[in-house]
């Protein structure tokens, strides 16, 4: 049993796959506490009933869409993902994992979305409100995020093992170098690969964002990632 917090199809938002018709799995639980995170409902507060990978596949089946995205929280926390990706795989579906590159699965994957967290990411202590969502926040999870939020041996083997992309959250100037100095530390990884996608919930904040990001990328020859969902539905959920 997996605990399943969105099911829906919709075209991929972010990535290199953009704007491709996906059936997205959303599974509930994170390592991690991102202040900024934009699904606390599937990592601050997990929610959602408990399902079965013959649920799921039954009704990625239905849905009849070939490309799936699994996604979270960090869905690579959970042992039934294997069999889920096996099973896909044999159904001729080409499968899109999107992870915060923490946890190591060895598993049929077509793109291994991997979004690492830089330091901003890290929560501060209080209180956080993110619409429905309420969490507090003590030293002991602000340890533990810092500790984890990062795994070069575990990033190094999911690039060596799956075709990649590196999505990266930016905020401020400072990432820039910071996401450099990581890149030092990663094997070689065409540049095309390095994804740039501005910290956003609505449309004019993402573009504005977006904007200030293109010389950085036509200087290293990263690409800008937008957010497409967010600008044909807005921030809301099943999108």
């Amino acid at each position: 049993m997996i605990r399943l917090s969105e099911f829906f199809t919709s075209v991929q938002g972010e990535g290199i796959w953009t704007g491709i018709p996906s059936t997205f799995i959303r599974f509930s639980g994170c390592n991690l506490r991102c202040v900024w995170c934009d699904t606390p409902y599937a990592s601050w507060e997990p929610e959602g009933p408990m399902t079965t990978v013959d649920d799921l596949i039954e009704r990625v089946s239905q849905a009849g869409i070939r490309h799936v995205v699994i996604t979270g929280g960090e869905p690579m926390l959970f042992e039934p993902i294997v069999d889920l990706c096996e099973r896909l795989n044999r159904a001729g579906h080409i499968i899109t994992m999107e992870t915060a590159g923490t946890v190591y699965r060895d598993l049929p994957c077509d793109l291994m979305s991997i979004s690492p967290k830089l330091s901003h990411s890290t929560p501060h202590e209080g209180r956080h409100v993110d619409g429905s969502v309420t969490t507090v926040v003590n030293q002991q999870w602000i340890a533990r995020h810092e500790a984890s939020r990062l795994n070069i041996p575990i990033l190094t083997s999911l690039m060596n093992q799956y075709n990649t992309q590196l999505k990266f959250v930016v905020t401020r100037e400072a990432d820039l170098l910071e996401i450099e100095g990581l890149l030092d530390d990663l094997p070689t990884i065409d540049p095309a690969r390095v994804l740039l996608m501005p910290e956003g919930r609505d449309s004019q904040q993402l573009n504005t964002a977006m904007r200030a990001l293109v010389p950085v990328v036509m200087e290293r020859g990263w690409r800008l990632c937008g957010r497409l969902h967010i600008d044909l539905f807005g921030d809301v959920r099943e999108t």
